[in-house]
């Protein structure tokens, strides 16, 4: 499982930059392209790597300060056919779906977690869906709600906020976890209070029994443990090469309908069912939260004690520190 990394170098750390990938037995394939960078100017490395090796070269590249001066991009090489890279692959430590490039987990964590329009646009709806399936008392509707719900995004956020100390983002994440939460809730609950004033349905509601639905408003221990379980696999699929499983992480956890109970139950005057839904949003909020700051935490301590492959910058280049 290779990554290709894309950099773009200031003349001055050519060398140093070749002599790394050259020295990082991770490197498949290489290539230098002298003064091919025209923004920012400079010449263009390109690198094929094994993704076990690809955070020790990133940080590597930003002691050199190439960050700053030029440019690092990263992106999934789908198919390498060749012996260098089944070499790579081979001398890198670990397995390629565990390896955790973090520079590549906050940048991803960082975009989820912006207050958007479109995050705003999708929370309200996944939670008018769910308030939907609790009118209908429809599991498949809940499922789609979930599914839907875009909040695990700052929450996994804030999470690599706390372990890589990020003050910045963890406000940026805790702002749209919040605005998200009291917009949707705000804007379901005229929806519904619309759906009352035509006679669609009433306080009854809140009374009824709903075999479907009715686990959103019961929150129990077992709420919290799989909050856990989907915190741990959430953060799993976000830092390996597993992304496909934050969907089931997504239906696991209650968190959009319970937003959306807490709706219903305003347009409806049901204090006691909101103070349930409002617990049970809490305590999956919490739970992956916890989850998913413990799993970093862990993952950070376990990769760090990893062997590496990339050389030392300081054996590479002596004047690192001299670099403008």
């Amino acid at each position: 499982m290779l990554l290709q990394l894309r950099v773009t170098v200031p003349p001055d750390r050519t060398d140093a930059v070749r002599d790394l990938f050259t020295g990082c037995a991770g490197t498949a394939h290489l290539a230098v392209l002298p003064g091919a960078g025209v923004a920012p100017p400079g010449d263009l490395v390109l690198a094929d790597v094994a993704r076990e090796s690809a955070d020790g070269l990133v940080r590597a590249l930003q002691d050199l300060h190439v960050d700053r001066d030029g440019g690092i991009a990263m992106e999934a090489v789908d198919a390498a056919v060749s012996t260098a890279a089944r070499q790579a692959e081979e001398a890198a430590p670990g397995d390629g779906a565990d390896a955790v490039v973090w520079e590549q987990v906050v940048r991803a964590t960082a975009a989820d977690s912006v207050l958007s329009v479109s995050y705003l646009a999708f929370l309200t709806i996944a939670t008018l869906i769910a308030a939907a399936a609790i009118v209908n008392d429809s599991a498949v509707l809940v499922i789609g709600a979930m599914v839907l719900g875009p909040e695990f995004g700052p929450l996994a956020a804030l999470a690599v906020a706390a372990v890589h100390h990020r003050p910045a983002l963890a406000r940026t994440a805790a702002r749209t976890i919040v605005v998200g939460f009291v917009v949707a809730i705000a804007l379901t609950a005229l929806v519904c209070l619309a759906g009352r004033g035509l006679g669609w349905f009433g306080p009854e509601l809140l009374g009824a029994d709903r075999p479907q639905t009715g686990f959103i408003t019961r929150p129990d221990r077992w709420s919290f443990v799989v909050a856990v379980l989907a915190g741990v696999a959430g953060v799993l699929s976000l830092t390996s090469a597993k992304s496909g499983a934050l969907v089931g992480v997504f239906i696991s956890v209650t968190t959009v309908p319970a937003a959306a109970d807490m709706a219903l139950s305003l347009a409806l005057g049901g204090s006691t069912e909101f103070g349930r839904a409002a617990l049970q949003l809490g305590i999956n909020l919490v739970g992956i939260l916890a989850a998913a700051t413990a799993t970093l935490a862990v993952q950070r301590a376990v990769w760090h004690r990893m062997p590496r492959v990339v050389p030392r910058v300081s054996a590479v280049s002596p004047h690192r520190r001299n670099t403008p």
